[in-house]
């Protein structure tokens, strides 16, 4: 699109001083951009997303166990996230590591998947409790997601006090410089204040997307700031209830795009560019939200074929559909693990695994006689779709 009047949607470079030499800090503008955003080039597709959106949102009304889905869909977007800043988990490794099944797992990288569930679910139940999303929150949320392993000794809940950058081995040859530290505040507060503006001519999704590159322009922290800067998008949706459960994740679709995704920030912190970064969300969010809603239909109907399968057994069915409601929400589990949960003794517990094994339900994944493990291979086979690590 043309650039021609958009002068003054663009920031100010601030001369500063980093290790002996001088760099252009980046400044943005508050939003909202003005000149206003032109939506009216965009009107089609807000309306395709909006539906999309209501749709995914009608469905998790209707699914049998949303708390299921939430919980399973939040994990993924956990390693998603993770993987586009480069982690290597995944998510059979996050599940492995929540049931404290296998040791072997890389810590590390679960570990910051890890807490990026702990984040998300912390910055929710704020929400949740009538608390705003804030400057106070964001601080809050971040303190969760450094709390453990790397980046632990990154000064969590703390806005930065050195200079960040962003591609590049020093501030002089990056790609691009966030603000210098003593701006932080003051572009934060500035965030905080459009995040609580009513804005009619602003629709809930375009708030979202304008929000999120503004947050990573300015990068506050030391570390975790494109992690946190997702995760804001899903606390955007869900305060003003735009979407009752939070399962819209944009995580796939971003790493899928990453290099557009990174290079429409830079176009609108360059040229003020904001309406081709809409539209990129915007499909995103089309998209995202209708392979979600035909995701959660997939399991759906993979759930109920398995259990007339298992209905087939006759007598063992019984115990066996409860160990198949357990794998629902454990696809990765030990014989142990589900005699303690469901209350059943070890042998009836290996008697049903043996017959989900045979009618191609579960797999087991260690090859040991002790210590085994099975997974509940064609569920996790749909929840693993995208979640490949990103190559180096």
């Amino acid at each position: 699109m043309a650039q021609t009047g958009l002068k003054s949607r663009l920031g100010t470079y601030v001369v500063t001083t980093v290790g002996g030499e001088q760099v252009r800090a980046f400044v943005p503008p508050p939003l909202p951009p003005k000149p206003a955003i032109r939506l009216d080039g965009l009107q089609s597709l807000l309306e395709q997303a909006n539906q999309a959106l209501g749709r995914l949102d009608g469905l998790a009304s209707i699914l049998p166990d949303v708390s299921l889905f939430i919980y399973l869909y939040v994990r993924k977007e956990a390693v998603l996230s993770s993987q586009i800043e480069g982690t290597q988990s995944s998510l059979s490794d996050l599940l492995l590591h929540e049931s404290a099944e296998a040791p072997g797992v890389p810590l590390d990288d679960v570990r910051e998947v890890s807490n990026y569930v702990a984040a998300m679910d912390h910055g929710l139940q704020r929400l949740r409790e009538g608390f705003p999303l804030s400057v106070r929150l964001i601080r809050e949320i971040h303190e969760v997601l450094l709390a453990k392993g790397r980046g632990s000794e990154k000064e969590p809940g703390e806005f930065r006090r050195s200079q960040n950058w962003i591609g590049g081995s020093r501030p002089g040859n990056a790609v691009f410089v966030p603000p210098a530290p003593d701006r932080v505040m003051e572009c934060m507060g500035a965030l905080e204040v459009f995040l609580h503006e009513e804005r009619p001519e602003l629709p809930t999704l375009v708030k979202a997307a304008l929000a999120h590159v503004q947050f990573e322009t300015i990068h506050p922290f030391v570390d975790g700031n494109g992690r946190l800067g997702r995760l804001l998008i899903t606390f955007l949706l869900c305060a003003p209830r735009a979407l009752r459960e939070p399962i819209l994740y944009l995580s796939l679709y971003f790493k899928s795009n990453r290099q557009r995704y990174y290079d429409l920030f830079q176009a609108v912190r360059e040229t003020g560019d904001w309406e081709t970064w809409l539209e990129f969300f915007l499909t995103g969010v089309r998209e995202t939200a209708d392979q979600a809603a035909e995701t959660s239909r997939r399991i759906l109907a993979l759930f109920e074929t398995d259990r007339r399968k298992i209905e087939g057994l006759g007598r063992p069915a019984a115990s066996a559909l409860r160990v198949h409601e357990f794998t629902r929400t454990r696809p990765i589990t030990s014989i142990p693990a589900a005699a303690e949960k469901l209350s059943l003794s070890a042998p009836t517990v290996t008697k049903s695994i043996d017959h989900m094994i045979r009618l191609g339900l579960l797999r087991e994944i260690t090859g040991k006689q002790r210590h085994r493990l099975f997974v509940y291979d064609p569920y996790l086979a749909i929840l693993n779709e995208g979640t490949e690590p990103l190559s180096p």
